[in-house]
């Protein structure tokens, strides 16, 4: 299973260096230390709902977009889209 600080933690990251913003930069956009940042990226930390905005705003982003899963939502995709296209072609068939 995966873990929500888990993805929380990774997206953070990745959103972050794509901008080129380290650790200290970001918290001194948002107004916190450093370290809350890095116990952050370290799961070890979870942020109040008003630091998760704050924290999407600085890195451009929507809050639910910090909880993006890309490669779990692949795999739902391409399950949904194999059920899908089973569906449709037992529909055909019946026809």
């Amino acid at each position: 299973m995966i873990k929500l600080r888990k993805i929380l933690a990774e997206n953070i990251r990745t959103y972050r260096k794509d901008i080129g913003l380290s650790q200290f930069k970001l918290a001194d956009l948002i107004d916190t230390a450093p370290n809350y940042i890095a116990m952050i990226e370290a799961e070890k930390r979870f942020p109040t709902d008003t630091m998760l905005e704050k924290i999407a705003a600085a890195l451009g982003k929507e809050p639910f977009e910090l909880f993006n899963n890309a490669p779990v939502r692949k795999e739902w995709q391409k399950s949904i889209l194999s059920e899908l296209t089973d569906f449709i072609n037992q529909k055909i068939d019946e026809m």
